[in-house]
């Protein structure tokens, strides 16, 4: 099961005998004989990549369980000592904390990390992913969430833009002007901005980017309006670059969670390394924009 979730993994098993150290041929003869043994085809080849057929899907999702549980049978046998170790596989929303894994290398050596920086909600079991950062809610009733912090999303601009074309004083008039778009992992834009009252506002604009320094960078240099995180533009709030607009009327709640699956038994490695990152975070999370300025 574990070699089989490996392949549908890495869509090809030249790469998961790779990654499980095993030769090519020996990872093709065991799968052949699993097809042969369960008497259906499970895998087919597509142009670039393996593809699942519906029983490989079927088998892929009751696969995810049975390693899952057989992993946290083995440990809470065999590892009663509490200690971290293994491969850990975390999945951050950004270039955030960056020392905080170096630091967690350090003190638990029987563990290797594997970090995945992307602003997509990554489905932890599917791609086994231990633990991940989540902004914006966790509507996953599989996941645990442990909350951390909590900001709120702004619309700025810089005092040029807004001299040149004058402040909103309605939602509704941002859609006359140039807004820059973020974009979701999936690369859906985020044309719909957020209303207090409820409901959206479209917005539309020259640059879609879903790296949030470039938003930044681009609202400060006067290519129109930003929907951002206020934390990450209190600095240029307070120094003049950048001017909040419309505090009142567009914005929504932003919390910033950790999470991991919800399983009977949590690994060392997953449970110390949530702790240690919420300690972090929380303690060095740059703060909000203070909203009476």
């Amino acid at each position: 099961m574990r070699e089989f979730l490996e392949i549908t993994r890495t869509g090809s098993i030249s790469e998961a005998a790779r990654q499980l150290g095993l030769p090519r041929a020996t990872l093709s003869r065991r799968m052949s004989s699993l097809e042969a043994s369960l008497g259906v085809r499970l895998i087919i080849r597509r142009t670039t990549r393996l593809a699942l057929t519906k029983a490989g899907e079927e088998l892929h999702r009751r696969a995810q369980r049975i390693v899952s549980d057989a992993d946290a049978a083995w440990d809470a046998v065999r590892r009663l000592d509490d200690v971290p170790r293994g491969l850990l596989r975390v999945s951050v929303a950004g270039p955030f904390f960056l020392r905080l894994f170096v630091d967690f290398l350090c003190e638990f050596p029987e563990v290797r990390i594997e970090v995945q920086s992307t602003p997509r909600h990554v489905d932890l079991l599917s791609e086994g992913v231990d633990v991940a950062m989540r902004i914006g809610a966790v509507k996953d009733q599989d996941l645990i969430a442990r909350y951390l912090h909590s900001d709120r999303l702004v619309v700025v601009a810089s005092p040029s833009y807004l001299a040149e074309v004058g402040e909103p004083k309605r939602p509704k008039d941002l859609t006359r002007r140039n807004c820059i778009v973020g974009v979701f992992g999936d690369w859906t834009p985020n044309a719909k901005w957020p209303l207090w009252s409820g409901g959206t506002v479209s917005v539309s604009g020259r640059l879609h980017t879903n790296e949030i320094d470039l938003v930044r960078e681009a609202a400060i240099e006067g290519l129109g309006f930003a929907l951002i995180a206020s934390a990450v533009v209190a600095d240029d709030v307070k120094e003049g670059r950048l001017v909040p607009v419309l505090l009142d009327r567009v914005g929504a709640e932003l919390p910033i969670s950790l999470v991991y699956a919800d399983r009977e038994f949590i690994e060392p490695k997953v449970r110390k390394f949530v702790d240690r990152a919420a300690e972090v975070i929380t303690r060095d999370m740059p703060r909000p924009l203070d909203l009476s300025l």
